[in-house]
């Protein structure tokens, strides 16, 4: 098995205030987290500036010049109460936009077996019309369109397991049933969707998970729900977003997943992957507010990735 790890060098251009959840010191956590003699198998690439011009395959036409408009010369300009855009943040998310096309083009043509993207910010709220929620662009969504548009790919498949709902992942591909896109997040929580209900076309599966739930919940959840889901969709290739802010430590939710639980969720995606698309998997880095548990968590999916087995890891 090889694994492709995905790196953005100028992931500090998108600055946020002092004292919000995402920051960089997240991609910094990630990157010592990986850094260890266990990750030296992984093949290690550097993000270059994508064509950000691939966001109206997911958003509307004047969404880039809504963001630029917002964009101060210098300092940090506010979206909305939580959402921010600082001088460099554009560049910050072209780089992780063509990261995250350059693991697509790896795995789609058989370079590695999957990819894991150290990338910010992140984008699964990001809606058709409007940022959000940390969120600047899909880029989950894009990297989803992108495989269709240049690779020709008919079924695509976006596993969310970030503890917040991807509402905009969700509003861009409500209506459209090529595209699979499933959730496991804790509910009452931003941003508030996320239903069992809200099913689009028969392409959306919503598992809520209640407050203080723990591991076995989720275990439930995917072997009774969104596996079966996954497999009977049969995609092409797998995209995860891949939020580690269900872990127990995280400020911002109150699941309480150990980093050990993202090794067996991984696993089973991956077993599911392996059923349905030769185990083609693009996965990014969406949320996860506390380092160590950001840290724990990632190392134990990109180890599963990487072969299949955790080995020693600190949970």
């Amino acid at each position: 098995m090889t694994t492709l790890l995905v790196s953005q060098p100028n992931f500090a251009d998108h600055v946020t205030p002092q004292g919000h959840p995402e920051r960089a010191d997240r991609i910094h956590a990630v990157e010592e987290a990986l850094s260890r003699s266990r990750f030296d198998g992984l093949l290690r690439r550097d993000a270059v500036s994508g064509d950000l011009h691939l966001a109206e395959l997911v958003h509307d036409g004047k969404y880039l010049a809504r963001l630029r408009e917002a964009r101060p010369a210098e300092g940090i300009g506010q979206l909305d109460g939580d959402t921010f855009i600082s001088a460099n943040s554009m560049a910050a998310a072209a780089t992780g936009l063509g990261g995250a096309l350059s693991a697509l083009d790896s795995v789609l043509l058989g370079e590695v077996d999957n990819a894991f993207c150290a990338i910010r910010p992140p984008g699964h709220h990001a809606e058709i019309h409007r940022p959000m929620g940390f969120c600047l662009i899909n880029t989950a969504a894009i990297v989803a369109r992108e495989a269709q548009r240049k690779y020709g790919a008919e079924r695509i498949a976006i596993v969310d397991f970030d503890v917040h709902h991807g509402n905009g992942t969700q509003d861009i591909f409500k209506a459209d049933p090529t595209v699979f896109y499933a959730s496991s997040h804790q509910m009452p929580l931003f941003p508030g969707t996320g239903a069992p209900t809200e099913t689009g076309v028969g392409n959306i599966t919503n598992v809520p998970l209640d407050a203080n739930s723990d591991g076995e919940a989720m275990r439930d959840a995917y072997l009774t729900r969104i596996i079966p889901a996954l497999i009977n969709f049969s995609p092409d290739l797998l995209i995860i977003s891949a939020g580690f802010d269900a872990h127990e430590r995280d400020p911002l939710a109150q699941l309480r997943w150990t980093s050990s639980d993202y090794s067996w969720l991984t696993g089973k995606l991956m077993d599911a992957a392996d059923r349905t698309c030769g185990n083609r998997i693009v996965s990014l880095l969406e949320g996860g507010y506390d380092l160590k548990g950001l840290a724990g968590g990632v190392s134990h999916h990109v180890a599963m990735l990487m072969d299949g087995a955790v080995g020693r890891l600190e949970d």
